[in-house]
């Protein structure tokens, strides 16, 4: 269908209809999503050069990918965060540009983008807790939004992220109500920011109860299979063992379960395990009963609505704002009551070493 057509279709000038398209403030919400409607069931779609040379808008998002060995886009969770902004994207007629680049290149990628006007916003991954990154963008006056949070930075901006520290703190609670009181903490790199979040969690949950946090039991790395691994079988060679362990991602408990199972022990019932999962499309916790108990949130949903965000500011329907999402608890076969400690004077050599007979 040509714009001609979908004018006489409407009843509304050419003018009026790319102008609605193209988000011009002065057309009337009604009118735009009337318009967008008919567009999309008929199948018209504007041509993105012409709508980038008419409006003066490049129609391209930029997402600035560093090459680092130790950062945390190496998991899932960005490619399914950028899947739901991508579906917004395309809705709103914008292009995705991926600019992979160097650590130490990351700052001029994003003045090269003010320098050459090849994208009209921003969309900021893996925050730090005092992310330089949101004031340059902010002095080049470029639209954007973090996906997370940084702690410290002072300037007012956009952002959507998860409640990872009542994430966290709910998830130590319900291992404490089990009966858990030596849990261990195996989390991401805690120079970002929902990393050190998770770890306040952890901690306000075991302090309320009165439980002096032990630093032995806390760690700090690459979200990895082999990280889950290494660390869950030096955890449960100990003296005292913990009974119970919280992760950081899907993937980390894979390695905590293969590490549990090595070991002769059944997860669960000797060892619980709660983990962030994410809720990933491709990625999932178990079919019909979840594997992992685990705290979850939709990256896909985070992707979607942090897209749609920052086309509002480019387009001048809103002004930055702040989104914090809810993770959800999420029951599965992997808690249990902890373990009772052996009867004194119980010679039963088929108890396991946290005190459960086979």
């Amino acid at each position: 269908m040509t714009l001609k057509e979908l004018s006489q279709l409407l009843g509304l000038s050419p003018t009026t209809i790319s102008r609605a398209l193209n988000g011009y403030p002065e057309v009337s919400e009604a009118t735009r999503k009337k318009v967008a409607a008919a567009a999309a069931e008929h199948g018209y779609a504007p041509n993105t050069r012409a709508r980038s040379l008419a409006t003066g808008r490049a129609m391209a998002i930029g997402h600035v990918i560093p090459i680092s060995a130790k950062h945390e886009m190496v998991n899932p969770v960005f490619a399914d965060f950028t899947a739901g902004a991508g579906e917004v994207y395309s809705r709103n007629g914008y292009d995705m540009l991926l600019s992979v680049v160097s650590d130490e290149d990351e700052d001029q990628a994003y003045r090269e983008f003010r320098t050459k006007r090849n994208v009209d916003g921003i969309m900021l991954h893996a925050p730090t807790l005092q992310d330089p990154r949101i004031p340059l963008l902010t002095e080049l006056q470029i639209p954007f939004v973090v996906h997370g949070r940084s702690s410290q930075s002072v300037a007012p901006y956009a952002w959507i992220d998860v409640n990872n520290t009542h994430a966290f703190q709910r998830a130590t609670d319900f291992l404490l109500d089990l009966g858990h009181t030596r849990i261990s903490l195996v989390n991401g790199l805690e120079h970002m920011d929902f990393a050190i979040r998770r770890r306040a969690g952890y901690l306000a949950a075991l302090e309320a109860r009165g439980i002096a946090p032990d630093p032995a039991l806390m760690f700090s790395g690459e979200m990895t299979e082999a990280q889950g691994h290494d660390i869950t079988r030096a955890l449960l060679a100990r003296p005292e063992p913990p009974s119970a362990i919280l992760v950081s991602s899907m993937i980390t408990a894979i390695g905590v379960r293969r590490g549990i199972e090595e070991l002769g022990l059944t997860m669960g019932r000797d060892v619980s395990l709660i983990t962030y999962d994410d809720d990933l499309s491709y990625f999932r916790n178990g079919a019909n009963i979840p594997v992992y108990t685990s705290t979850r949130s939709s990256v896909r949903e985070a992707g979607r609505q942090a897209a749609q965000m920052l086309i509002d500011i480019i387009q001048g329907h809103d002004r930055p704002r702040e989104i914090l999402l809810e993770a959800e608890l999420t029951l599965g076969l992997s808690t249990g009551p902890a373990p009772r400690p052996p009867i004194a004077g119980r010679s039963d050599h088929a108890t396991h070493p946290h005190g459960t007979s086979q």
